[in-house]
């Protein structure tokens, strides 16, 4: 049996006086004239250098400051992910205020509990769609004074009011916050429940992005490292990488609309991605369905085979074949190389994080050239805990635990996490806190298991197991995320508690099915409903349900399935703003279409397994 615990000593003593400021500080003095971030200019791209940067953000942070924002005020803050979220950011850090961050796709209601939960006194939108929403809960919320819209010249106008407030002023309010004290107010994302606000404080960042940049050195400390980040900064993840990119002197560019994602990664031609397994599945999918249309799928699904081949071989130190380095070679002139172009051309590493990648992504990745860091962590652990390394990575793991990080597994498997990284205590919710460490060790409510050099692997969610009429425990993750990754399936949620078998309710993927319907001689405008019952599309997730089950034992495998005739989305309810699916919402909403799958015995199987 493999240990269950590791810890990792820092590898930076530990500066309980530093806040986060401090990294911008260190930053200007060590490279005043290095690029840290670039906006959009045209067609291309314009550099903000630190020193830039540094003073835009103490203008700001005096515009703050002369408009009453006194320190350890919380302020909401309603945008997406731009150059303008990072100079709110700092701004706020050194007027000394906290910044309370609201997922820029939240309902008003939404929006209402975290400013009131928060008592923040002011909020900052970016458009007039957020500020309406804003508005129709504005009446429920009496101590917000002040509402500002980027999108209003926000920035230029406090940056005016603020220019009579002297430099000593923000220097002292800067210098206010210790490393122990709240740096900002982050609600979950809420898949169960109502979103419970996670005190992370500045040593949770200072401290996590110190030694995280030694333990990724050859990621964000190369000569001319930059990133692209498109998904969402409200989001931990995003959020801490954005900060660390400003310790370690990487260059940052933003683009919030993922439809322009791929002609933006093509100019800006960033050397590492922060990005979601959705993503990486999107980009797979597209350029399968292109090759499709183009006669030449069957091509690409032979170098995809040859790619995944030969990444497994290499991890495995097992040797590749003639053939296999030979068809490689082929492959990666005529269809891999074309993908790392259409990434940019520069990409080295893919740090991926909030869902498990599953292998397979993974190998096909790595074949072109892009190592996939996989991590591990969540809101209460200011994002990672643990992250593959480039020196050491293991696809299908999320890595080792990071500096002044320490892992443990309980007797029932949970993960537990102690450390530089662990937040300070839910907001206002001393009930919650308490029920969420173990002898001071925060309880994450996943299952895993160590490899014997301490790489975790995330086995599923405590409380999704699902547990069949037979006594089966059944983890939904590793049924789910083999379906998913077919170009037609959007999202997939597999049921079965206390029932006699496995079965699962599946919804299409509007964005990609047009292509992979006309690519089977089908109308490509077919709607989601028809497409639901369609002869066809139901054979190919057929077949992706029988691909799931052929790695899973009889009992655990897919015996009847159901396509919905709509989507789950964040509007509809169904998922959070990161993507997850709100499973206890959709086993509601759904029961008629699950009580359906149950209503006769199966007296047929999809389960191709010997």
């Amino acid at each position: 049996m493999s240990a269950v615990q590791f810890e990792v000593p820092a590898i930076v003593p530990a500066d309980p006086n530093a806040n986060i400021t401090d990294l911008l500080e260190d930053r200007v003095r060590a490279t005043p004239d290095r690029p840290l971030f670039a906006v959009p200019d045209g067609a291309g791209w314009r550099d903000i250098t630190s020193a830039e940067f540094h003073r835009q953000v103490i203008a700001l942070a005096k515009g703050f400051s002369a408009a009453g924002i006194e320190p350890g005020d919380k302020v909401g803050f309603l945008a997406r992910t731009t150059y303008e979220w990072s100079l709110v950011d700092f701004a706020l850090f050194y007027a000394g205020a906290v910044m309370v961050p609201v997922y820029e796709t939240s309902s008003p209601s939404q929006i209402q509990w975290i400013l009131q939960d928060s008592g923040a006194i002011a909020c900052i939108v970016e458009s007039p769609e957020h500020a309406a929403r804003l508005d129709e809960v504005r009446g429920d919320l009496p101590l917000i004074r002040d509402v500002w819209q980027l999108q209003l010249d926000a920035i230029a106008k406090l940056t005016e009011q603020g220019r009579a407030v002297a430099d000593g002023e923000i220097e002292r309010r800067r210098g206010i916050a210790k490393g122990a004290d709240i740096a900002t107010l982050i609600y979950t994302s809420g898949s169960t429940g109502r979103p419970k606000g996670c005190v992370l404080t500045h040593s949770n960042f200072v401290e996590l992005c110190r030694n995280s940049a030694k333990a990724l050195s050859e990621v964000v400390q190369v000569p001319g490292a930059s990133t692209l980040l498109f998904i969402t900064t409200a989001h931990v993840f995003a959020r801490f990488i954005s900060i660390l990119n400003i310790h370690a002197g990487v260059k940052t560019g933003h683009q919030p609309d993922t439809k322009q994602l791929l002609p933006a990664l093509g100019s800006f031609k960033p050397t590492y991605l922060l990005a979601v397994p959705r993503v990486f599945e999107k980009v797979y999918n597209s350029a399968e369905q292109k090759a499709e249309a183009g006669g030449k799928g069957k091509i690409f699904r032979a170098a995809a085979h040859a790619a995944i081949e030969h990444s497994m071989l290499e991890q495995e130190g097992k040797k590749v074949p003639l053939g296999l380095k030979l068809k490689f070679r082929l492959f990666d002139k005529l269809v891999y190389s074309k993908l790392r172009a259409a990434m940019g051309g520069n990409v080295v590493y893919a740090v991926s994080g909030s869902a498990p990648l599953g292998p397979r992504l993974g190998h096909f990745f790595h074949s072109l050239g892009v190592v996939i860091l996989e991590g591990y962590g969540l809101t209460e652990t200011t994002a990672p805990a643990s992250v593959n390394l480039a020196t050491k990575s293991k696809i299908g793991t999320v890595g080792p635990a990071l500096p002044g990080v320490g892992i443990r597994l309980a007797e029932d498997g949970e993960v537990e996490v102690r450390g530089i990284n662990v937040f300070k205590e839910y907001w206002r919710n001393p009930e919650a806190t308490a029920a969420a460490f173990d002898d001071g060790w925060f309880k994450t409510g996943d299952v895993g298991s160590f490899d014997t050099e301490g790489f975790l692997t995330i086995t599923g969610r405590k409380k999704e197991i699902i547990v069949t009429a037979g006594g089966k425990n059944v983890s939904p993750a590793a049924l789910e995320d083999p379906i998913r990754a077919n170009p037609i399936v959007g999202q997939v949620v597999v049921v079965g508690d206390q029932k006699p078998f496995i079965s699962a309710l599946i919804t299409l993927d509007s964005e990609m099915l047009p292509t992979w319907l006309a690519n089977n001689n089908l109308p490509g405008d077919m709607p989601l409903a028809d497409a639901a019952t369609n002869p066809a599309v139901r054979a190919e997730v057929q077949r992706a349900i029988d691909e799931a089950n052929s790695h899973v034992s009889r009992a655990e495998s897919i015996r009847k399935f159901t396509i919905l005739g709509s989507e789950w989305t964040e509007a509809s309810g169904h998922l959070t703003p990161k993507m997850s699916i709100k499973r206890n919402v959709i086993l509601e909403d759904f029961a008629p279409e699950i009580t359906e799958l149950y209503s006769e015995p199966v007296n047929t199987t999809n389960v191709s397994i010997p």
